[in-house]
Protein backbone atom coordinates (compact mmCIF):
# COMPACT_ATOMS: atom_id res chain seq x y z
CA UNK A 1 0.00 0.00 0.00
CA UNK A 2 1.71 3.55 -0.88
CA UNK A 3 2.39 5.92 1.75
CA UNK A 4 0.42 8.91 1.72
CA UNK A 5 3.18 12.00 0.28
CA UNK A 6 4.25 14.56 2.24
CA UNK A 7 3.91 17.85 0.36
CA UNK A 8 6.84 20.56 1.09
CA UNK A 9 7.19 24.24 0.08
CA UNK A 10 9.96 26.53 0.58
CA UNK A 11 9.28 29.93 -0.15
CA UNK A 12 10.87 33.72 -0.07
CA UNK A 13 10.09 36.90 -1.65
CA UNK A 14 12.47 36.43 -4.91
CA UNK A 15 13.06 32.68 -5.30
CA UNK A 16 16.73 33.53 -5.99
CA UNK A 17 18.46 32.73 -2.71
CA UNK A 18 17.50 30.80 0.46
CA UNK A 19 14.86 29.04 -1.07
CA UNK A 20 16.65 27.71 -4.15
CA UNK A 21 19.47 26.51 -1.56
CA UNK A 22 17.09 25.02 0.55
CA UNK A 23 15.17 23.25 -1.92
CA UNK A 24 18.48 21.60 -3.65
CA UNK A 25 19.54 20.48 -0.53
CA UNK A 26 16.49 18.95 0.37
CA UNK A 27 16.13 17.17 -3.05
CA UNK A 28 19.55 15.68 -2.19
CA UNK A 29 18.62 14.45 1.10
CA UNK A 30 15.24 13.23 -0.34
CA UNK A 31 17.13 11.32 -2.93
CA UNK A 32 19.77 9.87 -0.20
CA UNK A 33 16.91 8.11 2.02
CA UNK A 34 14.74 7.02 -0.71
CA UNK A 35 11.44 9.48 -0.51
CA UNK A 36 11.08 10.62 -4.04
CA UNK A 37 7.96 9.16 -3.92
CA UNK A 38 7.15 10.17 -0.51
CA UNK A 39 8.19 13.27 -0.44
CA UNK A 40 7.35 16.66 -2.64
CA UNK A 41 9.11 19.48 -2.78
CA UNK A 42 7.85 22.92 -4.36
CA UNK A 43 9.79 26.10 -3.98
CA UNK A 44 8.73 29.68 -5.19
CA UNK A 45 8.26 33.44 -4.51
CA UNK A 46 6.26 35.91 -3.90
CA UNK A 47 7.87 37.97 -6.13
CA UNK A 48 10.35 36.40 -7.95
CA UNK A 49 14.17 37.80 -9.45
CA UNK A 50 15.00 36.87 -13.06
CA UNK A 51 17.79 34.51 -11.80
CA UNK A 52 19.11 33.12 -9.07
CA UNK A 53 21.53 35.56 -7.51
CA UNK A 54 24.96 34.51 -8.79
CA UNK A 55 26.88 34.85 -5.44
CA UNK A 56 24.35 31.79 -4.48
CA UNK A 57 25.09 29.97 -7.54
CA UNK A 58 28.53 30.37 -6.46
CA UNK A 59 28.88 29.23 -3.00
CA UNK A 60 26.03 26.24 -3.77
CA UNK A 61 28.65 25.10 -6.73
CA UNK A 62 31.08 24.66 -4.29
CA UNK A 63 28.88 21.89 -2.63
CA UNK A 64 28.58 20.43 -5.97
CA UNK A 65 25.00 21.86 -6.66
CA UNK A 66 24.59 23.55 -10.51
CA UNK A 67 21.93 26.36 -9.63
CA UNK A 68 23.07 27.92 -12.94
CA UNK A 69 19.92 26.53 -14.61
CA UNK A 70 17.06 27.54 -12.29
CA UNK A 71 14.79 30.10 -12.41
CA UNK A 72 13.34 31.70 -9.93
CA UNK A 73 9.48 30.85 -9.84
CA UNK A 74 6.45 32.14 -8.55
CA UNK A 75 3.90 30.37 -6.16
CA UNK A 76 0.48 30.91 -4.89
CA UNK A 77 -1.77 31.19 -1.73
CA UNK A 78 -3.42 28.16 -3.54
CA UNK A 79 -0.28 25.85 -4.00
CA UNK A 80 1.10 26.82 -0.14
CA UNK A 81 -1.98 25.86 0.86
CA UNK A 82 -2.28 22.46 -0.46
CA UNK A 83 1.41 21.37 1.39
CA UNK A 84 2.00 19.49 4.18
CA UNK A 85 4.63 21.94 5.42
CA UNK A 86 5.91 25.72 4.41
CA UNK A 87 8.82 27.07 5.55
CA UNK A 88 9.07 30.28 5.05
CA UNK A 89 12.78 32.08 4.83
CA UNK A 90 12.06 35.46 7.42
CA UNK A 91 10.92 38.16 4.77
CA UNK A 92 7.47 36.61 4.53
CA UNK A 93 4.13 38.29 5.16
CA UNK A 94 2.49 34.93 4.14
CA UNK A 95 -1.26 34.67 5.10
CA UNK A 96 -3.13 31.39 4.46
CA UNK A 97 -6.49 30.53 4.91
CA UNK A 98 -6.81 29.20 9.02
CA UNK A 99 -8.54 26.36 7.84
CA UNK A 100 -6.36 25.01 5.81
CA UNK A 101 -4.07 22.18 7.45
CA UNK A 102 -0.50 23.33 6.75
CA UNK A 103 2.35 23.82 9.13
CA UNK A 104 3.85 27.06 8.54
CA UNK A 105 7.04 28.00 9.86
CA UNK A 106 9.44 30.74 9.50
CA UNK A 107 13.04 29.67 9.32
CA UNK A 108 14.56 33.47 9.44
CA UNK A 109 17.73 33.17 7.62
CA UNK A 110 19.84 35.68 6.43
CA UNK A 111 19.39 37.23 2.99
CA UNK A 112 22.48 36.23 0.88
CA UNK A 113 22.21 38.81 -1.70
CA UNK A 114 24.68 41.33 -1.36
CA UNK A 115 26.53 39.28 0.81
CA UNK A 116 30.11 38.27 0.54
CA UNK A 117 31.03 34.44 -0.12
CA UNK A 118 32.13 33.88 3.38
CA UNK A 119 28.63 34.75 4.54
CA UNK A 120 26.83 33.43 1.76
CA UNK A 121 29.14 30.20 3.08
CA UNK A 122 27.98 30.06 6.59
CA UNK A 123 23.83 30.98 5.23
CA UNK A 124 24.36 27.92 2.93
CA UNK A 125 25.82 25.91 5.80
CA UNK A 126 22.86 26.97 8.28
CA UNK A 127 20.27 25.81 5.74
CA UNK A 128 22.05 22.84 5.12
CA UNK A 129 21.64 21.90 8.80
CA UNK A 130 17.59 23.24 8.42
CA UNK A 131 17.30 20.64 6.14
CA UNK A 132 17.37 17.88 8.66
CA UNK A 133 14.53 18.87 10.76
CA UNK A 134 11.76 18.98 7.89
CA UNK A 135 9.39 16.65 8.17
CA UNK A 136 9.37 13.51 5.97
CA UNK A 137 12.94 14.13 5.58
CA UNK A 138 13.77 12.01 8.59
Amino acid sequence: MPSQTTRVAFMCMQNAGRSQILTAFAERERERRGLEDEVEIVTGGTHPADHVHEIVVEAMDEEGFDLAGRSPQAITTDELESCDYVATMGCSTLELDTSADVDVRDWALADPDGQDIDRVREIRDEIEEQVKMVPGQR
